[in-house]
């Protein structure tokens, strides 16, 4: 009878502090996430210091919960994986030597995790059967990443973002629009009471590459929201529209093309963007095989996708000591 191998997995690489076990790599024992969103809000953004203190704050009660609701002890974890990069410096310190500390008092092996690998391994947490090869769409606030998996932790990075992330980008033109945070959210709602057909916004393909540039449609949207007084029948709904239909197109477009490329069964969506609805649904309707997406719960920032890449490195026979340094640009590879 095989062992039932359970990793505790930590996520602090921005505002979200998380503690999670999970099991075998696809079963959710707990995942507790405190968010700042609130605390954040007031700025219009994440402030990084502010962050930090409070992953110090929440740091130990997420994960007392997070084992407390997944009825195990440190008995019954066999590691500790805690996101080591990319990320805030200040905000990845705190969940990374949490797991030191966890590691070192338990004579737990610890194995350090990728942000985006996590994002990327949401997706097993969704009960689908998922075969390689398979490309991955990893959009979030400060990534936009094509990667092309060939097997469990390898990845090849096909393209990339080239200055603003697709999330960031939404965040930025909500600010504009005088929407709130996180933009994201607040974008998509405002895009459904409008016509994206009123405004036609730039694409910027950067043909012959894979990758990704949204800061010409950001600076766009700012020139036609400076002169919206001048376009009468134009409104910040059809604005937000368009803004959306734009980076959607560009999104799925690419990774269409990525996907018959490298003839890949199924393609997977990671990351905060992810959760956008147009997003979702034109990958459904446009990319011609399988597209796997988490739940949004799991699209967000959360330690059980930390927990389940971690599972699969563990598996693998990696394990990190304790010179382990986080890096604010860790590159996924």
């Amino acid at each position: 009878m095989t062992t039932a191998i359970n990793v505790l997995g930590i996520e602090t690489s921005c505002d979200e502090t998380s503690a999670a076990v999970v099991r075998d790599g696809r079963e959710i024992l707990s995942n507790v996430v405190a968010s700042q969103i609130d605390i954040h809000e007031a700025f219009g953004g994440v402030v990084p210091e502010v962050a930090s203190r409070q992953h110090v704050l929440a740091m130990i009660p997420t994960i007392r919960r997070a084992l407390a609701q997944a009825g195990v002890d440190w008995g019954d974890i066999a590691c500790v994986a805690p996101t080591c990069g990319p990320g805030l410096i200040g905000a990845l310190l705190v969940g990374l030597n949490a797991g030191k500390g966890i590691a070192f008092a338990r004579h737990l092996p610890l194995v350090g995790i990728n942000h985006l690998e996590g994002h990327i391994y949401a997706n097993w947490l969704t009960g689908a059967v998922i075969d390689f090869p398979t490309v991955c769409l990893i959009v979030s606030g400060a990534h936009s990443d094509l990667v092309l998996m060939t097997g469990h932790n390898t990845y090849r990075v096909l393209g990339r973002t080239l200055d603003d992330a697709a999330g960031e980008a939404f965040d930025k033109v909500a600010r504009i629009l005088g929407l709130g945070y996180p933009g994201g959210p607040a974008i998509q709602k405002l895009a459904a009471q409008g016509d994206p057909s009123k405004l036609r916004l730039p694409r910027a393909w950067l043909e012959g590459t894979y990758d990704f540039s949204f800061s010409g449609l950001k600076t766009a949207v700012l020139r036609v929201a400076e002169g919206m007084d001048d376009q009468p029948g134009l409104t910040r709904a059809d604005v937000a529209a368009s803004f959306q239909e734009s980076v959607a197109d560009v999104l799925v477009t690419k990774t269409k093309r990525a996907a018959e490329e490298f003839g890949v069964r199924q393609v997977l969506l990671a990351g905060g963007v992810a959760a956008n609805a147009l997003l979702r649904s034109e990958m459904d309707r446009q990319i011609g095989r399988p597209v796997i997406y988490p739940p949004i719960s799991l699209c967000t920032d959360n330690a059980a996708m930390i927990a389940a890449a971690g599972f699969y490195r563990f598996e693998a026979g990696f394990r990190s000591d304790f010179s382990l340094d986080a890096k604010a640009n860790l590159p996924l590879a």
